[in-house]
């Protein structure tokens, strides 16, 4: 395939992308999502929650209805955005590069992610287990109410795990590929699945469309994390082999079909296990044991988690903003 059928947001005849991109990355590590009611991803999920509503009243069967609303919200958001960069463009490049580096600054949540987990750790360290659940129940959708210290880690390993995939690496991989519309639509899907995406009575008909599309969205960007963990464990001080070596043995054993592979590179990169059962709504959900407990489950490996994913979205960031280039003038 030549490089001018490469059908790539980056591949253009200036390198405004990539400093979008860039720039985006480097806000985000500075300031943080920023807790606003017009953000855009509150915006998508109040959408959403009036979406539901008016498909429910369809005389349509559940899945089609859920199929509909997944359809409106995502390619909905990617037309607005489209349609927002398309204004920006208007004024002048240096707006277009402005709005669409915020539009993918707010697609991201790296340092979020971080200072989430960290409330929780310092809760830990402090001995305040009940400040920890409620700092642990803002970001995790199972009970906190009665869960032991050790429980409360292996939670934050696990949501760091994860979060790192469809919170920095997903949305990243988007941005690359399609720009600011397409890292905006992946939120969409991503959000989707977060509100409506469950097995339960209630959803597990209509949300089926919406969650199959979030395991589709994260396919790709979450076998990158089964490389790019065990190298940012290697950069962090941790080991390579047995991070490598659990994302490919455990990987698999999660029910999703993406949110074990960061989990198990994480958990092989800590020498911790994770995972097991696991209380939501009150009803116990078995989930598969991850990774070999060599090392106790402290606020050490939250800490080392959260650095681990630091690193390996800045190694994500390097790598892709290094094949564009590559692309672009070598071929």
């Amino acid at each position: 395939m030549g490089l001018s059928k490469f059908n790539s947001y980056m591949i253009s005849s200036d390198n405004t992308g990539l400093i979008e991109l860039a720039f985006a990355f480097v806000l985000d590590l500075a300031i943080g999502d920023p807790q606003w009611s017009y953000h855009p991803v509150r915006l998508i999920g109040r959408s959403i929650e009036g979406m539901e509503y008016l498909s429910r009243k369809l005389p349509i069967p559940e899945r089609v209805s859920g199929i509909l609303l997944t359809m409106i919200i995502v390619s909905g958001t990617y037309l607005a955005t489209h349609a927002v960069v398309l204004f920006s463009r208007q004024w002048s490049a240096l707006s277009e590069m402005i709005i669409g580096a915020v539009i993918i600054y707010f697609a991201i949540s790296v340092k979020s992610l971080a200072d989430e987990s960290k409330k929780i750790m310092t809760a830990l360290k402090e001995n305040d287990l009940m400040k920890a659940r409620k700092a642990l129940s803002l970001i995790v959708g199972r009970d906190t109410a009665n869960l032991s210290q050790e429980q409360i880690v292996r939670a934050c390993v696990e949501t760091v795990a994860e979060g790192g995939v469809d919170g920095v690496l997903s949305p990243l991989f988007y941005a690359f590929v399609g720009g600011p519309s397409a890292a905006m639509a992946y939120k969409a899907a991503n959000t989707l699945d977060s509100m409506v995406g469950y097995k339960n009575e209630k959803y597990i008909r209509f949300g089926w469309a919406s969650a199959r599309l979030d395991d589709l969205a994260n396919y790709i960007p979450a076998r990158i994390s089964a490389v790019l963990i065990p190298t940012a464990s290697f950069l962090c001080g941790c080991g390579f082999k047995g991070s490598l070596k659990i994302a490919f043995r455990d990987g698999r054993k999660h029910e999703s079909p993406n949110s074990g592979i960061p989990e198990a590179a994480m958990a092989g990169a800590l020498g911790v296990q994770i995972g097991g059962p696991s209380t939501y709504q009150g009803e116990i959900v078995e989930k598969p044991f991850i990774g070999d407990a060599q090392n106790p489950l402290t606020t050490k490996s939250i800490d080392m988690a959260i650095k681990i994913i630091y690193v390996a979205s800045i190694l994500f960031m390097a790598c892709g903003i290094g094949f564009i280039l590559c692309l672009k003038y070598w071929f």
